[in-house]
């Protein structure tokens, strides 16, 4: 047999990437009904089944699929190239690079500074995707990674690098006098959350006496921020972020637990590291997080 629509392959790679019909539709950018109906397609031009459905609702590639898509990932690294060869031409940055990282990360840091990087680049196109969960980097959900922690997975192909360090301290609204901070509770996060450093280092806090939980959890940094600013209460949050941010400010707490810091982690694919959007978007990250105030550099 041979293949009519070559544009097919990329929906099979999305399931093995994805594993359901709803993630491979986010990430080919198409509804769940295009995905079925392409894959339905596909499958009936090899004549062959390609994955299966298994019990949870997930589905997963036969051993025909798998072989199917190992030549798809090949071609896929080639069309890269391909778009590298052109751009090197007229010496210019081409296509989409997908980073994520935690809410606040992306909002707070990132988006103010992206301005700079687009200007310098105009054929490049940047998704920011601000979500707590970590993106994998092998099933290509996303082509960089910002973490919070040196990362315990991954592989051999995803390569990841400290570029930073984040300092916390305690911040509360700047209407509320010291005072009354020192009676505000503390704002912490959900129990999915618990296992967070500032979830932890909250806990010590009330545990030696410095405080109560306050009636609300929260499930990132981004709305622990707000809250504090609401007057909801006292929280920990990066110094870089929370110095610059209108209506809040330091707390000093008495007889604090130990000072809390985080590294920033990059996470990139091996097999993009030479792709010259990737470099580009790269060296943008690093002078984010370049020795200011509270958040140093540490490259390594």
């Amino acid at each position: 047999m041979q293949v009519k629509n070559w544009n097919d392959l990329r929906y099979l790679l999305a399931i093995k990437r994805g594993r359901t019909l709803a993630a491979a539709a986010r990430l080919t950018s198409v509804d769940d009904t295009t995905v079925s109906r392409r894959l339905a397609a596909l499958q009936s031009a090899f004549e062959t089944q390609l994955w299966r459905r298994l019990p949870d609702g997930s589905l997963q590639l036969t051993s025909r699929g798998e072989q199917i898509v190992r030549c798809v990932e090949r071609m896929e690294h080639q069309i890269d190239v391909i778009s590298e060869i052109l751009g090197a031409e007229r010496d210019a940055c081409v296509g989409a690079v997908r980073l994520t990282s935690v809410p606040i990360i992306v909002n707070r840091l990132l988006t103010p500074k992206l301005g700079k990087l687009l200007d310098a680049h105009p054929k490049l196109e940047i998704q920011l995707v601000p979500e707590s969960r970590d993106f994998s980097l092998t099933r290509r959900e996303a082509d960089l990674a910002l973490r919070l922690a040196r990362p315990k997975t991954g592989g051999t192909r995803v390569k990841a690098r400290r570029i930073g360090q984040l300092e916390f301290a305690v911040y509360i609204a700047c209407d509320c006098a010291a005072d009354e901070g020192m009676k505000m509770p503390w704002i912490t996060y959900d129990d999915t959350m618990a296992h967070l450093p500032q979830a932890q280092w909250v806990a010590r806090a009330i545990k030696s006496g410095d405080g109560d939980l306050a009636r609300l959890r929260v499930h990132d940094a981004e709305t622990a921020l707000e809250a504090a600013r609401a007057g909801l209460g006292r929280t920990l949050l990066p110094t870089a972020i929370a110095d610059n941010e209108t209506g809040l400010r330091r707390f000093e707490v008495d007889d604090p637990p130990a000072s809390l810091s985080r590294e920033i982690w990059l996470l990139a694919h091996s097999d993009q590291l030479a792709l010259r959007r990737i470099a580009a978007v790269i060296a943008w990250v690093e002078t984010v997080f370049r020795p200011k105030q509270s958040c140093t550099t540490n490259p390594e």
